[in-house]
């Protein structure tokens, strides 16, 4: 007997990591009193020898809203546990919130940890903060959550990923419409078309699902709406805040006669990248718009794409270390990873009756590249536009531009960017002016920018 147990060999422990039958656990909109659903997915060894899951945790703690029982046994914290080979284990999770008080998050999450052969691994776990209407897309586990007719506005709609307009469907978003959206999430429209009918009083508004009051002027919250090769759309009297990048145009449907995208009587502010994006032909009609304090910049142009805006702010001011001219205009793009440059055409680069202003030196910048088989036509007229350098191009109207004027807002700080009574562009707009302005007032004798004086 002595023999037999000096030579036994301690137990070997597969050297592989776990699998779950999902990696994350979503709990939808079956809130909407007080209550508790449980949800429940398997843990597994693949591997032919038993495994030693060396520590599970739920990583919120005994604060978490979350809770959860492992094979058993009901916690926060699990000892180790020696799961055998082709073997499985159940986790049940549980959650308790009020989804009906509006100081929750709109998407309260928690994630359980296992750790493995000094691997963690986890399972996210995620659950609608409110009553509203979600929209989840998972790409690597093929969900996809399409779009098409009329949107309802009786309760907030929550963006978690992505909420897909699909190749020939047609999105209408009404008046009065709340549009939350989650970390990295989008509202992606691709090969179809969005129209956006807010009214005034009643706009349609993007923004982050966090509703502390902390995160009421944090960019980079969600990425913001992106149009991919889109049949016409149009957007009116929308607030687009604190995303990464307001609205991003890539090219625009080959059967498209006109604009990509018109949008009117609409705010877009503190992105924390861009403001609005024309990347690879799009093309955008913009008429009193305000695009201000974003990152980067409020209007970039890249590789070409046609513009016309009117009675716009096209503002910097922003608080990113990277701030750079309020707009600028590239008809090429250089990806470093190919080692090749494209360039493209602007048909159409007209910005009018505008003010172009921040806190640079040089709030336009424009860089071009001239060939044979590329158009350039811009105009730019009746502008009050901050620059170091006063173009001579004829490109700059010489009579009716206004250089490095301070525009007199009553605080930049506050996003309030209406005029003082002395500012340099009241009555300096020209014919082409829009009829009213942002707010609905006339333009009797007309005024750079989105309002009137």
């Amino acid at each position: 007997m002595i023999s037999i147990n000096s030579c036994k060999k301690p137990l070997s422990f597969s050297t592989e990591n776990l699998s779950f039958s999902q990696d994350t656990v979503i709990f939808d909109t079956v809130f909407t009193t007080i209550g508790s659903v449980t949800k429940k997915f398997k843990i597994y060894n693949n591997s032919n020898k038993t495994v030693k899951i060396e520590g599970m945790e739920l990583m919120g703690g005994a604060s978490s809203s979350f809770r959860i029982n492992i094979d058993g046994a009901s916690g926060t914290q699990f000892a180790p546990v020696e799961l055998e080979g082709k073997d499985s284990l159940f986790v049940f999770v549980e959650v308790t919130l009020d989804p009906n008080n509006a100081a929750n998050p709109m998407v309260i999450e928690d994630r359980i940890r296992f750790r493995t052969n000094g691997k963690d691994q986890f399972v996210e776990l995620v659950a609608w903060g409110q009553d509203a209407y979600f929209h989840y897309s998972y790409i690597s586990q093929g969900i996809f959550d399409l779009n098409e007719g009329v949107w309802p506005n009786d309760k907030p709609h929550v963006i978690y990923g992505a909420a897909i307009v699909d190749s020939a469907k047609a999105l209408i978003i009404p008046a009065g419409t709340e549009i939350y959206l989650h970390k990295n999430a989008l509202l992606y429209v691709y090969k179809g078309s969005l129209d956006i009918q807010g009214t005034l009083g009643n706009e349609v508004t993007f923004q982050g699902d966090r509703l502390e009051a902390f995160y009421d002027d944090v960019a980079g919250q969600y990425y913001g709406i992106y149009f991919s090769k889109a049949l016409p759309s149009s957007i009116d009297y929308a607030i687009i805040k604190n995303g990464t990048s307001g609205i991003h145009l890539y090219g625009e449907a080959p059967s498209n006669t006109s604009y990509t995208l018109q949008v009117s009587n609409t705010i877009i502010q503190n992105n924390a990248s861009y403001g609005l994006f024309i990347f690879s032909g799009a093309k955008v009609k913009a008429e009193n718009c305000i695009i201000a304090k974003n990152g980067i910049h409020s209007l970039l142009v890249l590789e070409g794409g046609d513009f016309n805006f009117n009675n716009c702010h096209l503002l910097g001011y922003g608080t990113g270390g990277n701030s750079a001219a309020a707009v600028g205009i590239s008809n090429y793009y250089s990806n470093q990873q190919t080692q090749t440059t494209t360039i493209a055409s602007i048909n159409e680069g007209t910005i009018t009756n505008s003010i172009i202003y921040g806190n640079v030196d040089h709030e336009i910048a424009i860089d071009t590249i001239s060939d044979v088989a590329i158009t350039l036509n811009f105009d730019f007229q009746y502008n009050l536009i901050k620059s170091e350098t006063i173009f001579s191009s004829p490109i700059f109207n010489p009579t009716n531009n206004i250089w490095n004027s301070e525009p007199l807002f009553i605080d930049v700080n506050s996003y309030d960017f209406h005029y003082s009574s002395t500012s340099p562009m009241i009555d300096s707009a020209g014919p082409m002016s829009t009829p009213s302005d942002i707010e609905g007032n006339g333009r009797a004798i007309p005024d750079i920018g989105a309002y009137a004086y």
